[in-house]
């Protein structure tokens, strides 16, 4: 039970630890074959940082240094207490490295203080002796190389979710024995990743607010935070209960220092900013293979943003890009079978990955040995359910298309000749759902890929989309909602969804679950929001004018994805999305965490199609 007790909230958040995804190799391989040592190693500045050590037995030869550092404990702790497996994969693990676990600073068995997305000092010479994820990190491998035997003087990094985060952060000013590193899904700004959404806060990481908000009184094998009880399973009623987020007050108090930052930092301002990683990935030395999945519903800007910032900023190192068909961390695992929610995308999937992706990735670069060469990308058709390599991403042959919003719910190429708009009553006291499961989840993960009717069929979501199609159709690379809209009131927020309507012949197979249906099943192939008060600016918000027709353009993260012969292309739009995002007032305030029950008022929103104000979905297309 104390086993449960420290790593259950890890579970429920859905974050990856690695002390559960290796059903593949025997839980005595690690036993047999490592021994685990434990040290504290003295940061710069004095701190002590808890650091678990794996290596090999076999001391008659050199291995590569591969480690991880991570908010979510590098235990189990104590002498002869090892993990049944170690590292990101057993094929990795049984070709024998070095494997390092790291508890970062201020989190479990380290010393310091936490703090989230610990922002990266840029100016150096200026500031000698301050301390950030790249100088622990640096300091760390420093010690490791004068202090760990058998190694062959080569490091590399990995980590999922915010462990993805401690790898990118570990690029800038890099240590110059760090020659590979992997950000798997990794957090790139809690503005955009994790916590918000281009302004929205995602309520569905409310009840997390607790396993990043507290900081601890020494170094502790323990959990120093306890999670709320919201005691029921139904978590669109339980935050409609709660009603506006200032009531969230009696939950977190002053001593939760993650919350107090939420709610006072609504906008994209100095403390938000400083905190990215992403502007800091220039002058990268380390081979970086970035891994993410296309339904993760928790992070899909940060991979597909560091991939392409580095990619930018450092012509000529080696950068490459994985995107499978996964949620969260599904690489990671294997069930033998790969589906989202009712779609099933083949078999041993994440298994391919590991053997000839990932394990490919670290052999070249921390062993030297020969392989096939890594494609710039390696990326997943998700209609096509196959997968496909490429010199570039985008693709450099994808051209821009759009696809307009019409009358009548058409969607085409055509650009609308004739004045026409949609409207419908965005009401907070009745919100759009989310999912049509019943759940309390700290990260949802199958909504990404749920049916999409029990959305399509409600007066308040706007629906468009095209005949039948006549050929296949391949959407590959960035995408972006224009849209021109009016609300009556003078809040709003946006939410537009790409969906691909399957045919009514078509079969189920196995995975299905119970009482759902493929036939005209609306698959959810991307889907973001934005917060109209920053259609402007993330930093200076700004209310809308009620009834004027107003511009709102805002990305979806990127797609590959093969839309079928027969299948329809589908967008929808919708202004509520609960209990994923919290609910706008529609009323405009200076700051929506301190809202009142009062200010939450019905609106009328339109969103025009006219020659005039031409709503559309902007893709890139591949051709056939």
């Amino acid at each position: 039970m104390d086993m449960l007790r420290l790593y259950f909230p890890i579970l429920i958040l859905g974050l990856v630890f690695p002390l559960f995804l290796f059903g593949q190799a025997e839980p005595t391989f690690v036993n047999q074959h490592y021994e685990k040592t434990e040290h504290r190693i003295t940061m710069r500045d004095g701190v002590n940082l808890h650091t678990v050590v794996y290596s090999p037995k076999d001391k008659s030869t050199e291995y590569p240094i591969l480690m991880q550092r991570t908010p979510y404990s590098a235990g189990p702790y104590g002498e002869g207490d090892l993990r049944p497996a170690i590292g990101p994969s057993p094929y990795l693990m049984e070709d024998k490295y070095i494997i390092v676990y790291q508890d970062v600073r201020g989190r479990w068995m380290s010393e310091g203080k936490y703090d989230n997305m610990r922002p990266t000092v840029a100016d150096r010479e200026d500031n000698p002796d301050a301390i950030d994820e790249s100088t622990d990190t640096f300091d760390t491998i420093e010690w490791l190389l004068e202090n760990v035997d058998n190694h062959n003087g080569r490091v590399g990094m990995w980590g999922i979710s915010y462990p993805g985060f401690y790898s990118a952060a570990a690029l800038p000013f890099a240590h110059p024995n760090l020659k590979a590193v992997s950000p798997q899904a990794p957090i790139g700004d809690f503005y955009f990743d994790d916590f918000h959404h281009n302004g929205a806060y995602f309520l569905s990481y409310w009840l997390a607010t607790s396993v990043f908000g507290y900081q601890k009184e020494g170094p502790t094998d323990k959990p120093w935070y306890e999670m709320v009880d919201p005691g029921t399973r139904d978590g669109y009623q339980f935050f409609m209960d709660m009603g506006p987020l200032k009531n969230a007050d009696k939950f977190y108090g002053e001593d939760n220092f993650f919350w107090q930052q939420l709610k006072e930092n609504p906008d994209y301002n100095e403390f938000w900013q400083e905190r990215s990683i992403i502007p800091h990935l220039k002058e990268v030395t380390p081979a970086v293979m970035t891994v993410g999945g296309w339904f993760d519903a928790e992070d899909l800007y940060g991979p597909l943003t560091i991939y392409k910032t580095i990619e930018k900023n450092n012509p000529g190192i080696f950068n490459t890009l994985v995107m499978g068909p996964w949620s969260h961390g599904d690489w990671s695992r294997e069930s033998g079978f790969q589906k989202v929610s009712n779609i099933y995308f083949g078999d041993s999937i994440s298994t391919w990955y590991q053997k000839n992706v990932e394990f490919e990735f670290f052999d070249k670069f921390l062993k030297g040995n020969e392989d096939p060469e890594l494609p710039e990308a390696f990326m997943f058709d998700t209609g096509k359910k196959e997968w496909k390599k490429f010199e570039h991403w985008p693709p450099k042959d994808a051209v821009k298309a759009n696809y307009f919003l019409g009358d009548k719910n058409s969607l085409g190429r055509a650009e609308p000749q004739s004045a026409g708009y949609s409207d419908f009553i965005s009401d907070p006291q009745n919100p759009v759902p989310y999912s049509q499961d019943i759940k309390m989840n700290f990260t949802p993960r199958k909504y990404m890929a749920d049916d999409q009717r029990f959305a399509s069929r409600r007066p308040d979501v706007l629906v468009f989309e095209t005949d039948p199609l006549d050929e296949d159709i391949t959407i590959a690379g960035e995408m972006m909602a224009k849209l021109f809209v009016s609300t009556s009131e003078t809040d709003a927020d946006w939410i537009v969804k790409l969906v691909d309507v399957y045919p009514g012949d078509t079969e189920n197979h196995e995975y299905v679950q119970e009482g759902q249906e493929l036939s005209h099943y609306q698959l959810k192939v991307r889907s973001e929001v934005i917060r109209g008060r920053y259609r402007e600016s993330f930093s200076d918000p700004k209310p809308f004018t009620p009834d004027k027709v107003t511009a709102v353009n805002f990305q979806l993260q990127d797609v590959f994805h093969t839309f079928k012969k027969g299948h329809k292309i589908q967008v929808q739009v919708q202004s509520t999305w609960f209990p994923l995002i919290d609910r706008n007032p529609q009323k405009y305030v200076e700051n929506i965490f301190k809202a009142t029950e009062e200010d939450f008022v019905k609106a009328t929103h339109k969103v025009f199609h006219a020659k005039d104000f031409p709503s559309s979905l902007e893709v890139q297309l591949l051709p056939q």
